[in-house]
């Protein structure tokens, strides 16, 4: 079975002032077509911040690679299902 991951840059505005820039973060994601909303939720997950206001990603690059165990994401086994 293939696994993806997402390549990408993101930008994190937290509610209690400040943010937090990455690029080329890579989460492992369920599959070839996931939207730009549910990296944004995986890269937060993954990072388990709180108090994230607005998370944006960009240059999005969707890669064939084996999953490395993203926290919530597609191999997480405490993911609900």
């Amino acid at each position: 079975m293939t696994e993806y991951r997402a390549v990408f840059d993101a930008e994190i505005v937290f509610s209690n002032e400040g943010g937090l820039q990455a690029q080329g973060f890579r989460v492992d994601v369920p599959g070839p077509d996931v939207s730009s909303e549910e990296i944004a939720r995986l890269f937060v997950t993954s990072l388990d911040l709180l108090m994230t206001e607005s998370a944006v990603v960009k240059n999005v690059r969707i890669i064939e690679e084996a999953h490395k165990g993203t926290r919530g994401g597609p191999g997480d086994p405490r993911r609900p299902v």
